[in-house]
């Protein structure tokens, strides 16, 4: 809104000093931080009292872990003060006419609303399963074909391949509100339609999709965009339910989230800038720069919500907000190409879902071959392996069951670490 204003006052030659501020992506993204942090933590309260009227609590199962049953009747479907944050502060600080802020915003409010409804059985009907593990997935792949289609034939989601080395040392004095304006036209021919993508340790930093195709000529170029259609998807898919999966325990879901958050935020901002992306050498994303906005909105809105949500949480975000979280880390990755940088990015994310599904799986098996289910871990997600105690499992260390609040820090600084790496393999080739 206020971006389009601004736009408009231009387009009448009303100039004032300052108004040439709203122009650079920089300031934008800090003034979508700020008003979504100040939204999580000033409306958070309101919001949080209203829950609390509706008596909208957690109904919580007894597991054994310390603590566990304090937190019963603690307000739940806080996931709404961080998609409302989200949200105003991209409609005030965002080109809302941009192709990945508009994909951005509905996978937000689609995995949001699909999050909303688990919730409301949850607390509503009192039915603690929620909904099906099929329906969310239903959900969730919709949303991926949608996404994934709009990624393979949208005209507006393009990439640079190539950029001469002439052209580099040309655009260091170029002005970065006015720089894709100017060198889209001027450079059309090399802006294309590809399968690529950011892989680290190669020469090129890049990897085709189409590498993967068993076909050649006309059945090729359909086969690959079928195998990014179908990595979009289960990329899309991963990211939701592990988010979902690590969202157990004070901060942990919203502290890891928004570290992840503030690297693919720096990613974007490179990957929408010519100058920086002719200096790393990495792939150059018209118009991906307005992704970076959008982040910063949900780096400030995770910032506020965890005024509420550390130990000992006040309010916890449920389905509504790890859901449209994990979505939409999923969707900024797959749009600005760097995808395959999840696994180290998201670690935290990857080894909660692991846990999981090596836990049931080895449950299964040893109680067809024994009698008797075995498990892995004291407890999964792997985070409550950390404060259970006292159960037989392949992994008994430690020894002794762990505060909740240790086991959160800890983990934020693994995700911190893994974070740190990630921006490092850049410049690894």
């Amino acid at each position: 809104m206020i971006y389009h204003i601004f736009q408009l006052f231009k387009e009448l030659e009303i100039d004032f000093p300052g108004a040439g501020l709203v122009n650079y992506l920089t300031f934008r993204s800090l003034m979508a931080a700020l008003t979504a942090l100040l939204l999580g933590v000033f409306a958070g309260k309101k919001i949080i009292r209203l829950i609390q009227k509706k008596q909208i609590g957690e109904e919580i199962r007894d597991l054994g872990l310390e603590g566990q049953l304090a937190k019963k009747g603690t307000p739940t479907m806080g996931g709404v003060i961080i998609i409302m944050s989200i949200l105003v502060a991209v409609l005030l600080w965002s080109d809302l006419t941009n192709i990945y802020t508009q994909l951005l915003c509905f996978t937000l409010l689609w995995l949001g609303g699909l999050g909303f409804m688990d919730d409301y059985i949850k607390v509503f009907r009192h039915d603690k399963e929620g909904m099906s593990e099929r329906s969310k997935l239903v959900g969730q792949i919709t949303l991926g074909l949608v996404i994934g289609l709009t990624v393979c034939y949208s005209p507006k989601i393009v990439v640079r391949e190539e950029q001469p080395r002439k052209e580099k040392t040309e655009l260091l004095a170029a002005d970065e509100a006015a720089q894709d304006a100017t060198i889209h036209a001027e450079r059309n021919l090399d802006i294309v339609k590809s399968t690529k993508t950011t892989i680290p340790f190669v020469k090129s930093h890049e990897f085709d999709y189409h590498s993967l195709s068993p076909f050649k000529g006309k059945w090729g170029w359909w086969c690959k965009w079928a195998i990014y259609l179908i990595m979009i998807v289960l990329v899309i898919t991963a990211c939701s339910n592990s988010v979902n999966l690590t969202d157990g325990m004070d901060g942990l879901a919203a502290g890891t989230t928004a570290i992840s958050g503030a690297v693919l935020m720096v990613f974007a901002y490179l990957s929408g800038n010519i100058i920086h992306t002719g200096y790393l050498n990495i792939m150059f994303i018209p118009g991906a720069g307005e992704a970076a906005v959008f982040m910063a909105a949900v780096l400030g809105a995770l910032i506020g919500f965890l005024w509420y949500n550390s130990y000992p949480a006040q309010v916890f975000m449920g389905d509504t907000g790890s859901l449209a979280l994990g979505g939409v880390i999923g969707v900024c990755a797959i749009l600005i190409r760097k995808e395959l940088l999840l696994p180290v990015l998201c670690g935290i994310f990857f080894i909660e879902a692991l846990s999981v599904i090596l836990q049931r799986v080895w449950f299964k098996y040893t109680k067809k071959k024994y009698g008797a289910g075995r498990r892995i871990f004291k407890m999964a997600p792997i985070h409550h392996h950390f404060q259970k105690e006292g159960i037989e499992a392949l992994i008994k260390s430690p020894s002794h069951a762990l505060p909740e609040a240790k086991v959160v820090t800890r983990f934020w600084i693994v995700q911190i670490i893994l974070a740190v790496i990630t921006v490092a393999l850049l410049k690894l080739r």
